[in-house]
C-alpha cells in the first residue's frame, strides 16, 4: 500500500537523496537521518512503517542502533551495507533485522524486499489490542473495558487503534492526521485534539484511568507499561 512512512538512516547523503527520490516516486513518505544516534532517536520517537538502516554509521553503528531499537519496537528493518560477509549478514539477522541487502543493489530489488517486509508486518498485526482491562478488537471493530462495551465512531476507533499499535511512541498531530484521516487530508490538525477529547470522555474519564497521555508541544501517546 502506497503512503507508508519510511525512515532512511545512512551517512551517504548522495545515496539517501537517490533513495528518497525513488521511494517518493513509488508513493512512500520519507524521513532521513545521517548518523546512528539521530536515527535511533527518530526511530523511537516517531512511528514508521519500515526502516532502511545502513550498518556503517557515525556516532552509533547500525548494529547497535538495531539492537537498541529492537528493545522497544518490532517495526521492520532492512539493513543496507557494503559488507557482504556471511557472518555480517547472520549477525544482522540474528540481531533482529528483517532483511539484509548488500550495496550496490538494484532499486527494484530493494522495493520488492520492502513490499515483502511490509506485507509480513500487516499479516502479523494482532486483531485484538489490549491495555489493562481495555480490549480493542480490530476485526469486529469493538471496544470493551472490563467487559463493558465502549461505543466509538469510526474515526475514534481508528485513532485509538493507531495509538495502541504504536504504544510507547509519541505520535505527533501531523502523524495522526496522516494515519487516521489520510495523508492527503487537508483539514486542520486541531481535529486530533478534538477527537482525543472525545476518547478521553468515553474512556479515561468514564473509567477513571489514564490511557492517553499528552506530550506538550509534540503529541500524544499510550504507554503500554503504565499503571492501569
Amino acid at each position: 500500500m502506497a503512503g507508508e512512512k519510511i525512515l532512511i538512516v545512512d551517512d551517504d547523503r548522495n545515496s539517501v537523496r537517490f533513495l528518497e527520490l525513488e521511494l517518493r516516486h513509488e508513493g512512500y513518505r520519507v524521513e532521513k537521518a545521517y548518523d546512528g544516534a539521530d536515527g535511533l532517536r527518530r526511530a523511537t520517537e516517531e512511528p514508521f512503517d519500515l526502516i532502511l538502516l545502513d550498518v556503517m554509521l557515525p556516532f552509533l553503528d547500525g548494529m547497535d542502533v538495531l539492537k537498541r531499537f529492537r528493545t522497544v519496537s518490532d517495526t521492520p528493518v532492512i539493513l543496507l551495507t557494503a559488507r557482504d560477509a556471511v557472518s555480517d549478514k547472520v549477525t544482522g539477522l540474528d540481531g533482529g533485522a528483517d532483511d539484509y541487502l548488500t550495496k550496490p543493489f538494484a532499486i527494484e530489488e530493494l522495493l520488492a524486499r520492502m513490499r515483502v517486509a511490509l506485507k509480513k508486518r500487516a499479516a502479523a498485526a494482532p486483531s485484538v489490542l489490549r491495555w489493562g482491562d481495555l480490549e480493542v478488537n480490530r476485526s469486529a471493530r469493538e471496544v470493551m473495558y472490563g467487559g463493558e462495551p465502549v461505543r466509538l465512531t469510526k474515526r475514534e476507533f481508528d485513532l485509538l487503534a493507531y495509538l495502541l499499535e504504536n504504544h510507547d511512541i509519541v505520535c505527533s498531530r501531523d502523524t495522526l492526521m496522516e494515519k487516521v484521516w489520510g495523508y492527503d487530508f487537508s483539514g486542520e490538525t486541531n481535529l486530533v485534539d478534538v477527537y482525543i477529547r472525545y476518547l478521553r470522555n468515553k474512556i479515561d474519564y468514564r473509567f477513571h484511568i489514564g490511557l492517553i497521555r499528552t506530550v506538550r508541544g509534540v503529541g500524544y501517546l499510550i504507554k503500554q507499561n503504565e499503571e492501569h
